[in-house]
């Protein structure tokens, strides 16, 4: 099985080597990383719902004729810390083929070091996140 993509792996390791004062500052400048939904998703038609998470978070992962995969993510900008993990799923998993995405770690934001920042809570959504963007993934590989 192929590792996990080369971008979320560095973003892994900065993360995981950070000071924790910083790790915010991070996860802030990633919740601005997250692109518009393109007019068609607009009304989150065709997204899945994670509703793991405190706030209203849709994502939709498309495998591409060229065997890449295409994620959109959803969340209001009123839950940053959410937002920055579709910030961080968006730039990491950019590009991925299908065996790349099913290759990232369940325990992604534990290996990031998150977990001494944020809540469990905010873990838990980030981790169904995750599974639900693999899953779609899957079923569409299949």
């Amino acid at each position: 099985m192929p590792d996990m993509p080369p971008k979320l792996a560095e973003i892994v390791d900065e993360f995981a080597s950070a000071p924790r004062d910083v790790v915010l500052e991070m996860l802030l400048e990633f919740s601005d990383a997250v692109p518009p939904l393109p007019p068609g998703l607009a009304s989150h038609e065709g997204m899945e719902q994670v509703p793991e998470c405190q706030t209203a978070f849709f994502l939709r992962a498309e495998v591409q004729p060229d065997k890449t995969v295409r994620t959109y993510f959803d969340c209001p900008p009123e839950a940053p810390t959410t937002r920055a993990f579709a910030g961080i799923l968006a730039e990491g998993l950019a590009d991925a083929t299908p065996g790349e995405i099913l290759a990232v770690p369940d325990d992604l934001y534990a290996q990031m070091g998150l977990g001494q920042a944020i809540s469990p809570l905010r873990i838990r959504g980030g981790t169904a996140i995750l599974g639900r963007l693999k899953r779609q993934v899957r079923e569409q590989s299949e």
